[in-house]
């Protein structure tokens, strides 16, 4: 006999309360609704059955057999700071919120790795890491509130991927609960290791779409030298981008290469009274954590003359190159007090073609009478055009959705990715249809089914 919908929903929480203490259940509608999204508008969310925030394996495990058995939707969640709906809320859904799992079992100075709990803050993981000379280098701009297993589940990257790379690169292994409650360990500890499918690589990205990750060994480096940095002014962003390429086909590795456009420096400088030149039409930041940084950042600073920019100000020690780093880290937010909403794109594309993505998205909002800041990790061709507007005016939010698909064609035309880091969720599904093909759609819709024939793992994202 089919269930009414609160007759299954008293059913749900009667079952889960048999595996989980009462403080983990959270049912209130007011509490519930404030775990419903993550931080990107325009994302629909649904209203959830429950909030479940577990501090256990087996506690996950419990959830999601009883999810499973009664064919309810699970969403699993980390801190919320992502930027595509993909931690939102679908109707009567088990909301898996994993912020309290969030232990650092083990710190490995000998094999240099850590195995930590999901809801480890990615700043706390990587000052604790640091008092033991190591380091963890993916660094998000939200890394005070994001957690590993949020890092995990999007794909996250960095201010220092162009050296560094990205999450994927860290995860060795998982320990992930599946749709029906079994335990897989994937991966491995050691430094090698090609026994089978690269299943961790799989679930790197996956937005909790496959399964629940339990727990992450995580590789870690040795501590570089502090590092120092340096600004240059551009005329234009043309200019700026040229220096991107120069920087890189002269073979430098900096620790970060960053652009800012004119209309981000003046945000920053205006939330944060940072004292960035106002007059340049993009800025950008270079640093290295090398052992001859100043020579590095000599070697750039040519690099940057030659490309046509107007000034270059290295910094004088690691504290004003520490202040260059939080200008970076404050662009998003900067952008956001310019109009009431913003609409975050993500797209990356080829170094080489970088210029013309940011010169086109220029063109892009000229054409639809809007704001759009962008700031960039330009050493990885990586975008983040940020439309601003106001919600509440139909028309200008009209303009700003279509100069968002418009930027996302862009990308996809000079050879790039809708997304280089903050994942697909809701607010990119359709986008990524178009990206992937109908081949590849059919054969990731295939590996969804594989792990999760039900379709209970966060569904409605990504596909």
């Amino acid at each position: 006999m089919e269930l009414k919908d609160d007759e299954l929903t008293a059913r749900l929480r009667t079952r889960l309360l048999e595996g989980l203490p009462a403080e983990a259940l959270l049912t209130d509608p007011q509490v519930t609704a404030s775990y419903a999204t993550d931080m990107a508008n325009f994302c629909p969310a649904g209203s959830p059955a429950a909030v479940v925030l577990p501090r256990t394996v087996e506690q996950v495990r419990h959830v999601l057999r009883t999810a499973h058995a009664l064919r309810v939707p699970v969403v699993p969640q980390g801190a919320r700071t992502g930027l595509s709906g993909a931690a939102n809320a679908t109707d009567g859904c088990i909301l898996l919120s994993l912020v309290r799992m969030d232990r650092i079992l083990e710190i490995n100075t000998v094999d240099r790795t850590a195995v930590v709990e999901p809801g480890v803050v990615n700043a706390v993981l990587s000052r604790a890491v640091a008092e033991q000379g190591l380091y963890y280098p993916p660094d998000p701009s939200s890394w005070e509130q994001c957690t590993i297993g949020g890092n995990i589940g999007t794909g996250s990257g960095g201010l220092c991927c162009v050296k560094y790379g990205v999450t994927a690169e860290y995860v060795l292994g998982l320990d992930v609960v599946l749709a029906d409650g079994r335990l897989l360990r994937t991966g491995r500890r050691t430094a090698k290791g090609v026994a089978g499918y690269d299943l961790t690589r799989l679930f790197v990205g996956s937005e909790g779409s496959l399964g629940v990750v339990v727990q992450a060994v995580l590789a870690l480096r040795p501590a570089p030298p502090r590092q120092l940095a340096l600004a240059a002014e551009f005329p234009s962003a043309a200019a700026a981008c040229a220096a991107v390429c120069a920087v890189m086909e002269a073979g430098l590795t900096p620790s970060l290469l960053e652009l800012m456009d004119r209309t981000t420096v003046r945000a920053v400088n205006a939330l944060g009274r940072m004292g960035l030149p106002e007059t340049t039409e993009a800025l950008l930041l270079a640093a290295f954590d090398t052992p001859h940084a100043p020579d590095d950042l000599a070697a750039v600073a040519a690099l940057c003359t030659a490309a046509g920019a107007t000034a270059v100000v290295p910094a004088d020690d690691e504290a004003e190159s520490e202040l260059l780093l939080k200008a970076r880290r404050m662009a998003l937010t900067a952008l956001d007090t310019l109009r009431p909403a913003t609409m975050i794109d993500d797209v990356c594309v080829p170094r080489s073609r970088l210029a013309e993505m940011i010169d086109g998205t220029a063109r892009i909002a000229r054409t639809h009478g809007l704001v759009v800041g962008v700031c960039a990790h330009a050493g990885d061709g990586n975008t983040h055009p940020v439309v601003c507007f106001d919600p509440a005016d139909e028309e200008e939010t009209r303009r700003a959705r279509a100069s968002f698909d418009e930027i996302m064609a862009l990308g996809l035309s000079l050879g790039g990715t809708i997304t280089g880091e903050h994942g697909v969720g809701v607010l990119k599904k359709e986008w990524l249809a178009r990206e992937l093909g109908p081949v590849g759609l059919e054969v990731q819709r295939a590996v969804k089914h594989a792990f999760d024939p039900l379709g209970l793992l966060n569904p409605g994202k990504l596909f």
